[in-house]
């Protein structure tokens, strides 16, 4: 099977005649009709039964370009990647859990190509997206956490897709919260002073488990579960409700207004690291945001360097 006999089969698929498609691709009705018989031959199927106006679909000829279809489009994202234009610009992406200091490392990055042409994507994203797209080379690197009772499975799913966790800080877990809640004030927390408060955590989607979950000792119970998938809708939660939610004690620029961070009395402690693929080199760019990350964590007081 080669792309060029897929390039034929959609072509008479989408004009419903040999004729046509050979004349729309400028090419022979013997080279179309040759190429649908051996692609017919080789997968042991019947594509197109032939009507007075052509060409028609069997059942399995219809499966076969839904097929065929998305080979050429990954096809055609392959070649406009790596197209001569494209190779002149800069690029970096990167997937990461709802962490706004990934966000704020990301734009400062950013901010030094103003005037030149770049294609930079940050994904925010479920743990389990997280890992696979670093794993089919989807993006550069990926942020997120581990603790105690993660790490065991989080570091085999790392390495069954051959991906390398390094570590960029520690953190003991603290809680978000709105400055107008009534336990702003405390000084520390206990779990139990948050019993009766409304849990904002990540959903995870459908490969959902505790062990995936963005937040620690989200295995307990709780009676009050609000599960979100949008850093902005937390952040109005945080500031606008009696919610809270459990996390690094990093608070962002963004979150510097309305929102408190108070340690947990527990001493769960989130070690945040990036995971990239362990036969990808990391690109200067990519050095480059991983180094302005590190210089975001430095300026926060609560976490404890992993250099």
């Amino acid at each position: 099977m080669t792309l060029q006999q897929l390039r034929y089969l959609i072509a008479v698929a989408e004009y419903g005649s040999i004729n046509k498609a050979a004349a729309s691709l400028y090419a022979s009705q013997s080279n179309l009709s040759t190429a649908i018989k051996d692609l017919e031959r080789e997968l042991g199927i019947t594509i197109f039964t032939r009507n007075n106006r052509g060409v028609a679909l069997t059942n399995d000829g219809a499966e076969l370009v839904s097929y065929a279809r998305q080979v050429m489009e990954q096809v055609s994202m392959i070649e406009e990647r790596y197209s001569p234009a494209q190779q002149s610009f800069a690029r970096l992406a990167v997937s990461t859990q709802h962490y706004a200091f990934s966000l704020q490392a990301f734009m400062e990055v950013a901010d030094r190509f103003a005037g030149d042409e770049y294609d930079f994507i940050l994904r925010e994203t479920t743990t389990a997206q997280i890992i696979s797209d670093v794993a089919t080379f989807r993006s550069d690197a990926g942020i997120l956490y581990l603790d105690s009772f993660n790490e065991r499975v989080l570091m085999k799913a790392f390495a069954d897709s051959h991906l390398t966790f390094t570590p960029l800080f520690s953190a003991r877990t603290h809680v978000f919260m709105s400055e107008k809640h009534p336990l702003a004030k405390s000084a520390v927390l206990k779990l139990e002073d948050l019993a009766d408060y409304p849990r904002y955590s990540f959903e995870q989607g459908p490969s959902a488990s505790l062990y995936y979950a963005e937040e620690p000792l989200a295995y307990l119970p709780h009676s009050k579960n609000i599960a979100i998938t949008d850093r902005g809708t937390l952040t109005n939660l945080l500031a606008n409700h009696s919610g809270y939610t459990l996390s690094t004690g990093v608070l962002s620029e963004e979150m510097h207004t309305g929102i408190v961070s108070i340690p947990l009395e527990e001493e769960i402690t989130m070690t945040v690291g990036y995971l990239m693929h362990s036969q990808r080199n990391a690109s200067p760019l990519l050095v480059a945001y991983l180094e302005q990350l590190r210089e975001v964590i430095r300026q926060n007081p609560t976490v404890s360097s992993q250099e």
